[in-house]
């Protein structure tokens, strides 16, 4: 029986990056064998264990062979006289195929320390084209390291996308790499690899009803801002049709916030535009409809995201949101509370006409 370290942990530490998670593969044991040591089974696919003392990750050695449609389609055997090699063969990049014995030797079968130095993303085998999930993932990897995909993996991108195996993606699965992908520090990256190799019309056909270039940009200011992901998403859509945020969430099973978030900043996008130059009745009732006195903080990040759209679009002043933001301080900073301790006979209205006054008094 003998332990590796693989995959990502592996990669990370040759790349100087802070390791997370450390996972092993187990060469030469059964399952009996590991629970006869401590470990705990949790895996339900495949064999994968706990470890008894560092709660670590421990598969079994084994090999996937393709028998059905989708990322799902696999019949998996696992056993003691699986290779480390065999189990290395059937992940998807070089550069997480490579693997670290106890005593800290590099074992590199498909040439994964290269790829890193080179700053390229290759797939180990022919048999990467059998889950679609492996498109997704490397356009994820793009945008993290910000390296090249290799030509003859992005021509097998390209084919599978042709060939239709990415559309045997659930939207579940697509939605979980999409949005890792969109908190990468160049998301950007992720979805020109998509386009590239076709598979972003397969996966998101509205996209050919925005800007992209202008939601590329978008989604560049919003990460170079650190946003979080609701904002990142919605920066994409602030110059799209509310319908076409909408329709692209539901296809995506976007979470609640971020779809909340698009679907919001794509309907407002033309009164924030004209807010400058509204009556100060106006500016308070528009923040009423954006919820502003309830959902502070949702207010800001939905200016965030018209903002990075601004800059997409090349406009200097283009709604004048720091007014707006001012004027959404001056009428949250009304005391609602005395008001209805005064008990006027219409405490709303009192309310409304205080706020009002704020905002006007800062024109």
């Amino acid at each position: 029986m003998k332990v590796y370290q693989v995959g990502g942990a592996v990669r990370d530490e040759l790349l100087g990056l802070p390791v997370k998670d450390r996972d092993y593969v187990v060469v030469g044991a059964t399952p009996e064998e590991m629970v006869r040591l401590g470990f705990k089974p949790v895996g339900k696919d495949f064999p994968v264990f706990l470890h008894p003392v560092t709660r670590e990750e421990h598969a079994l050695a084994r090999t996937e062979r393709k028998s059905g449609r989708g990322y799902k389609g696999f019949t998996v055997h696992a056993a003691p006289d699986v290779t480390l090699e065999e189990d290395l063969a059937r992940r998807d990049l070089t550069i997480n195929a490579i693997a670290k014995d106890e005593r800290g030797n590099v074992i590199d079968p498909f040439g994964g320390v290269r790829d890193l130095r080179s700053r390229l993303l290759r797939h180990v085998s022919p048999a990467f084209a059998e889950d679609p999930v492996r498109v997704l993932r490397v356009a994820r990897f793009a945008a993290r390291f910000g390296f090249a995909i290799a030509p003859e993996t992005l021509a097998l991108m390209r084919a599978m996308a042709a060939g239709g195996e990415v559309d045997a993606l659930v939207s579940e699965r697509v939605w979980q790499e999409f949005s890792k992908g969109l908190m990468e520090p160049a998301p950007r990256r992720m979805l020109e690899a998509l386009d590239e190799c076709g598979a972003l019309e397969r996966v998101l056909p509205e996209w050919r009803e925005l800007d992209g270039e202008r939601a590329l940009a978008a989604l560049d200011a919003a990460a170079a801002r650190g946003a979080a992901l609701p904002v990142r998403y919605a920066a994409i859509f602030a110059g799209a049709a509310e319908a076409v945020a909408d329709r692209a969430s539901a296809r995506l099973r976007a979470t609640g916030e971020c779809r909340d978030m698009a679907v919001t900043t794509a309907r407002a996008r033309d009164a924030l535009e004209r807010a400058t130059g509204l009556p100060a009745v106006e500016v308070v009732e528009l923040l009423q409809q954006l919820d502003v006195f309830r959902r502070p903080e949702r207010f800001e990040a939905l200016l965030v995201a018209h903002e990075c759209d601004a800059i997409a679009a090349g406009r200097a002043d283009p709604t004048g949101l720091l007014r707006l933001r001012r004027a959404a301080d001056a009428a949250r900073a009304v005391d609602a509370g005395a008001i209805a301790a005064a008990q006027p006979e219409d405490i709303a209205g009192a309310i409304r006409a205080a706020r009002v006054e704020a905002v006007a008094r800062l024109r």
